[in-house]
């Protein structure tokens, strides 16, 4: 049954991210980005990996989808077409995720007991943390301890993020007005956009 429900919800997640592939409007792909989210709280979870899940759930799901709906009002809500296929960002991605598979092919299989992260490192954390540490939780001393810098990383990187779209969504759209256009006279210039007409 759990092998049926993780097939199921792998398959929404495939299906989740063509959908963002094949929409133009980007209100519906900030949508499905934040349902790909929850799916993926849901997989963490299904793995016991929850504080995983619960950050996947807070950030890309809420936190994430709210600076994208935010953007849309500075960029729109359809996306243009390219004018061109992109076959080069196609063929990048491939040969990353063929080099991405081809190095877990060494990976010891998933969930066995003889695992060396289950034979090292897990009674590691169980039997010493509280006593190098002295905290209860045993999650919360890998994160804020053993894993410190990773999880200070992880907050500027969210931080850093954050400050910038509220920084893009405090200027406010700009108003468009035509290019090539004198908007002293009305007359037709030959300025480029960001152009200004000298007068001397």
């Amino acid at each position: 049954m759990d092998a049926v429900v993780d097939i199921a919800v792998l398959a929404l997640l495939a299906v989740t991210a063509l959908g963002t592939l094949r929409i133009r409007n980007l209100f519906a792909v900030v949508m499905l980005l934040g349902i790909y989210s929850l799916l993926c709280a849901v997989l963490w979870t299904m793995l016991d990996a929850v504080d995983v899940a619960f950050t996947e759930a807070a950030v890309g799901a809420g936190i994430s989808t709210v600076l994208l709906l935010g953007s849309l009002a500075l960029v729109g809500h359809e996306e243009k077409k390219p004018a061109h296929r992109p076959l080069l960002p196609l063929f990048v991605v491939l040969v990353t995720g063929g080099v991405l598979i081809y190095g877990t092919l060494d990976m010891p299989p998933f969930g066995q007991p003889d695992n060396p992260a289950h034979l090292h490192v897990a009674p590691r954390y169980i039997e010493e943390s509280g006593h190098e540490i002295g905290v209860p939780n045993i999650v919360t001393s890998v994160l804020a301890s053993y894993r410190g810098y990773d999880t200070m990383g992880e907050t500027t990187v969210i931080f850093t993020a954050v400050v910038g779209v509220l920084l893009l969504l405090a200027r406010g759209p700009r108003p468009r007005r035509p290019w090539g256009r004198d908007e002293r006279n009305g007359d037709a210039t030959d300025m480029e956009p960001g152009e200004e007409r000298l007068n001397g």
